[in-house]
């Protein structure tokens, strides 16, 4: 049996190996419908949905106007705006939906996914593909050390952190205006 800091250093392998794998470009490009938009909503489900909060709380500490579906106050989003949802390869009838509502709106899309030929990143204008093992890829024995989809949902943490850092170098912010931003409601 693994002791836990053989089975740490194995899952800050994989985790890394996956980040090395997402090109620079991938980073790039959701920054800049990020820094462009008037408006930001993020959705998910799960832990992933969870990733997709934390997305939200640093997009809001760089002073974005950016907002979780499902909060009472979220705003409507048209053009000008951007819809960020995570999803994987089946139907989500509720990701569908908000992509369509956002869409008719004027609004762009960005899906966030480790299967890009889903039905939602179909309908995206934007797919920004995080190439790790998640629960739709975890079927019989698993040669990952984190199970049921736990590498997806750590490589989206790390990868939305560094989002957060590459959006703070190019919108001029530093740490401390970040900070002031934070609540102190958590």
């Amino acid at each position: 049996m693994a002791d836990a800091r053989e089975l740490t250093g194995g899952a800050v392998r994989e985790i890394g190996e996956v980040l090395d794998r997402i090109p620079a470009e991938t980073t790039e490009r959701l920054c800049a419908e990020l820094e462009a938009a008037r408006r930001i909503a993020c959705y998910g489900v799960g832990r992933e949905g969870l990733m997709m909060k934390a997305l939200c709380m640093r997009l809001m500490h760089l002073g974005l106007d950016a907002h979780v579906v499902g909060d009472m106050t979220t705003p409507p989003l048209g053009a000008g705006d951007l819809l960020v949802v995570r999803a994987g390869p089946g139907r989500f009838s509720t990701v569908l939906a908000l992509l369509g509502v956002a869409r008719e709106a004027g609004a762009r899309t960005v899906v966030v996914t480790a299967q890009p030929d889903g039905e939602a990143p179909r309908q995206a204008d934007v797919v920004i593909e995080l190439p790790a093992q998640t629960m739709a890829d975890d079927s019989g024995p698993s040669t990952s050390v984190l199970p049921m989809g736990s590498l997806y949902e750590a490589v989206q943490l790390i990868f939305f952190d560094v989002v957060s850092l590459r959006l703070r170098e190019r919108l001029g912010q530093g740490a401390e205006e970040m900070r002031a931003r934070h609540t102190n409601l958590e």
